[in-house]
C-alpha cells in the first residue's frame, strides 16, 4: 500500500458569482490539469439571505456535468427543458449538460436562514460533449451512510466504497464521491484508486493528512484565519487538500473530529477550452456554441 502525499493545500477564496451570490472556490476558470476530470470547485455556504438569495439565474451549459450537493436550506431549479425541482438537506443532483442546457438554481435559507451546499464541475471526454442532457437526483435517503466500528461515517454520493455503491452511476469519468466524518482524534486510511487525480475539501473541523514529504501549504482553521504553515499542522474548514499518487489517503482528525469530501476521477487527458459554463476541447467549439446561443440552435433536444 502507498500512502498518497499531500501536492498541496489550497485555502478557498471569496468569489461573487451568479446575481451576487457569495460563495468561495477551491479551484476553477484557470489550469485545473492537476484536477482533471473536474474544472471548478464551489462552496456556497451563508446565514445572511442577502448573501445568496440572488441566486444563479438562467444560463447555459455546454460540454460538463455540474453536481450540485445540498447540506442545508434548499436549491429550487428549472430549465429549458421542461424541468424543474427543488433539492433540499442531504439531497444531490448530477446533471449532465452534454450538447446544452439553459437552467437556473435559487437557493433558500433554512428556517434559521442558513444555506449550505457544493457544487462541482466534472469535464465530458470529446465523444460525449454533445451527448443529449440528462437528470439524476439522488435524496439523502437513497444515499448509503455507512458508520464503520471507529465512528467514522461515509456517504456514498457515486462510485463504489467499502462494498457499496452511490445512487450515481453512468458518469464517464467514473469518479467517487464521499461525505467522510471521522470522529475526535481518530486516524483513518480510505482507500483511493492509483490511477485517479483525488482531492479532500475541509468543511467542519480539522485534521492532519499524512504526507511524508510534508510541503508548505496554507493553513485554514475554522475561524477562517489564515497562515503559511507545514501541511502537518492543523488543515481545517475550506481547505482543499490536493493528493500526489498513492492507493490509499489518511487523516488523523483533530479534537473536535473532521468532515470533509473526498472526490476523485479517472484523468481525461483532453485539451480544455474555456467560455464560462461552456467547456469544449477548442476554441472552434465555443465559438460555435456561441454562435448557437445567438441564433437560438443552443438546445439540440
Amino acid at each position: 500500500m502507498s500512502i498518497r502525499s499531500v501536492s498541496r493545500i489550497i485555502a478557498a477564496q471569496p468569489t461573487l458569482e451568479g446575481a451576487g451570490v457569495k460563495l468561495h472556490r477551491g479551484f476553477g476558470f484557470g489550469t485545473t490539469s492537476e484536477f482533471d476530470p473536474f474544472l471548478l470547485f464551489d462552496d456556497f455556504r451563508g446565514e445572511r439571505p442577502a448573501d445568496y438569495l440572488a441566486g444563479f439565474p438562467w444560463h447555459p451549459h455546454r460540454g460538463i456535468e455540474t453536481i450540485t450537493y445540498v447540506l442545508a436550506g434548499t436549491v429550487h431549479h428549472g430549465d429549458s427543458l421542461g424541468n424543474e425541482g427543488a433539492l433540499t438537506s442531504g439531497d444531490v443532483q448530477w446533471m449532465t449538460a452534454g450538447s446544452g442546457i439553459i437552467h437556473q438554481e435559487m437557493p433558500q435559507g433554512d428556517a434559521d436562514g442558513r444555506m449550505h451546499g457544493f457544487q462541482l464541475w466534472a469535464n465530458l471526454p470529446s465523444s460525449l460533449k454533445m451527448a443529449a442532457p440528462r437528470y439524476q437526483e439522488a435524496t439523502s435517503a437513497d444515499i448509503p451512510n455507512i458508520v464503520d466500528d471507529d465512528g467514522t461515517r461515509v456517504k456514498i454520493v457515486c462510485g463504489e466504497f467499502w462494498g457499496r455503491r452511490g445512487p450515481v452511476d453512468g458518469v464517464a469519468a467514473d469518479p467517487m464521491y464521499l461525505d467522510v466524518s471521522v470522529p475526535p482524534g481518530v486516524r483513518k486510511t480510505l482507500p483511493v484508486e492509483t490511477t485517479r487525480h483525488a482531492f479532500a475539501y475541509v468543511f467542519a473541523g480539522a485534521g492532519h493528512f499524512r504526507d511524508a514529504s510534508a510541503p508548505q501549504g496554507v493553513l485554514t482553521d475554522t475561524t477562517g484565519e489564515i497562515d503559511e504553515a507545514p501541511v502537518l499542522d492543523l488543515t481545517g474548514n475550506r481547505s482543499l487538500v490536493l493528493f500526489d499518487r498513492g492507493d490509499e489517503i489518511t487523516v488523523q482528525a483533530g479534537p473536535d473530529g473532521i468532515r470533509f469530501l473526498l472526490v476523485s476521477g479517472h484523468p481525461l487527458g483532453e485539451p480544455v477550452a474555456w467560455h464560462g459554463p461552456i467547456v469544449m476541447n477548442t476554441q472552434d467549439e465555443i465559438r460555435q456554441a456561441m454562435s448557437d446561443l445567438k441564433q437560438g440552435t443552443f438546445i439540440r433536444t
